[in-house]
């Protein structure tokens, strides 16, 4: 019964045929097929994020080589790293584990910052308060502790940090804090306790549902049998929450989804992305021998995990467009052992047309570290036609503003041509593909022209199509927004 809903709820994604979207100023990424009606010569393709190396290493006593469940925070200061310390497996809660935080000022180089709020066991025998440690001494509470930059409107500054953590005998406790480190509950009594919350649980504030959501880990089965996997809840005030359901994913068959890392993209917060790790029991690359030289734990060869890209657009549904891998693991046999490469929550902006997405590697290793992973701003996936072109045509949509941005990539030989049309597919005079203008080159925000300079504002919440005449490039991303009149566009880039 639990399979047969989440595939029923799974068909009712698509979008009815003819049915008009309104999307008014909201960006929209090719990250799924929900605005798509058609496409020809071109395809939806999946980014390879690339691997900028290690930037946080997990060798501070108190850490080790079992820390785990990052989470990485873009606030105005800069960026908090969020992890459970941990340097001996043990049962999951334990009082060995330590929430710690590092800082950053780029999301590029890390620090431990000096907090003394917790004497926790370094070298010496007495403990070291002079530590990154911001929760200690309250098992189970420090094992998954998973905190968000509450961006309710009117949210106080006492409470614009929250944070859930626990598990399944304890049920998920609430915390606030108003600078990050320093953490009280929010009352004495979880604030949810119908779940499993093995591993993981996130939660943010939705601009979209204007309520606050929490992606739980679960399972399709009773006691711990059936595929690991997600289910959600929602709180008007983050203290009662709605019983939770089970997410439902598009595609045919299921997978193991240990954490699924849901959260708001910053730059188009109307699409939840989750960037999940794919478990793989008993898909073994390692045997005794290399894991006892790599200094692998010798529980934790027999697995191996990369991460898949979900999205959602709220309610109880993933979309899963692409299944293949979004991050493969890496050269070497370290990369391959059981629990590494699982994401850390949230993709942060780290230069003018850069993201990135962080990733805990060589686990249960003595070199467990943290990597980062850079992709182009809104990169998760894109619009792609090779050098023969090839046509999308969106379903019908009404939007507000007068002028379009493009995020887009072109080859020296290839172009970008937008035609918009109405619902019905008739022509529009001035925004035909004749009288589109060309756009050439590398920009993220890249404005669609057309010859005559027709003005864009005319079809305001009106419904219409666009076609995305592409060859040789990609478009990672487009909204239509108001931006000030300067006449007349040429047929030329003008770049």
């Amino acid at each position: 019964m639990i399979l047969e809903s989440l595939l029923l709820a799974a068909a009712s994604l698509q979008v009815a045929q003819g049915e008009v979207t309104t999307i008014g100023q909201a960006r929209q990424l090719f990250v799924d097929r929900h605005l798509v009606e058609s496409t020809e010569g071109c395809e939806l393709r999946l980014a390879v994020p690339r691997d900028e190396g290690a930037v946080f290493e997990f060798d501070a006593p108190w850490e080790g080589r079992f820390s785990a469940y990052s989470t990485v925070i873009a606030h105005e200061e800069g960026f908090l790293l969020y992890y459970r310390g941990l340097a001996k497996a043990g049962a999951d809660g334990s009082d060995l584990e330590r929430t710690c935080v590092a800082v950053s000022d780029d999301g590029r180089s890390w620090r431990r910052p000096s907090l003394g709020l917790f004497e926790v066991d370094g070298d010496s025998e007495n403990g070291d308060s002079e530590n990154n440690v911001v929760l200690a001494e309250q098992p189970p509470f420090s094992h998954n502790f998973s905190p968000f930059l509450d961006t309710r409107p009117g949210v106080s500054e006492e409470e614009r940090f929250k944070a859930l953590s626990g598990v399944e005998a304890t049920g998920l406790m609430g915390w606030s804090s108003a600078d990050g480190l320093r953490w009280e509950r929010v009352r004495e009594e979880p604030v949810m306790a119908d779940g499993m919350f093995d591993s993981q649980n996130v939660a943010f504030w939705s601009e979209l549902e204007a309520c606050y959501v929490c992606y739980m880990r679960t399972w399709t089965g009773e006691s711990y049998t059936g595929f690991r996997s997600v289910s959600r809840s929602t709180s008007a005030d983050f203290l009662t929450w709605t019983p939770s359901q089970p997410m439902a994913f598009t595609g045919e068959g299921l997978e193991h989804i240990y954490t699924n890392q849901t959260h708001p993209y910053f730059r188009a917060p109307q699409t939840y992305v989750a960037i999940a790790a794919r478990f793989m029991p008993g898909r073994a690359v390692l045997d005794a021998a290399s894991a006892e030289r790599l200094g692998v734990d010798p529980g934790y060869f027999r697995d191996c995990s990369d991460a898949v890209l979900l999205t959602s657009r709220g309610g109880l549904i993933y979309d899963r467009t692409f299944r293949e891998a979004f991050l493969r693991p890496g050269f070497g046999l370290e990369n391959w052992v059981s629990r590494s490469n699982y994401p850390a929550l949230n993709v942060v902006q780290t230069g003018p047309a850069e993201m990135s997405l962080y990733v805990n590697q060589n686990y249960a290793q003595p070199t467990a570290a943290l990597h980062r992973y850079s992709l182009r701003l809104d990169g998760f996936a894109s619009l792609h036609a090779g050098f023969t072109g090839g046509v999308l045509t969106t379903r019908p949509l009404r939007f507000e503003g007068n002028a379009l941005e493009i995020n887009y990539a072109t080859s020296a030989a290839g172009g970008l041509r937008v035609e918009i049309v109405g619902a019905d597919g008739e022509a529009i005079p001035g925004f035909g593909l004749d009288g589109a203008g060309e756009l050439i080159g590398n920009e993220i925000d890249g404005a669609a022209r057309w010859v005559e300079g027709a003005d864009l504002g005319r079809l305001e919440g009106r419904a219409v199509r666009l076609r995305f005449h592409l060859r040789d490039g990609d478009v990672y991303s487009w909204r239509f927004h108001r931006a000030p009149i300067l006449g007349n566009a040429s047929a030329e880039q003008g770049r």
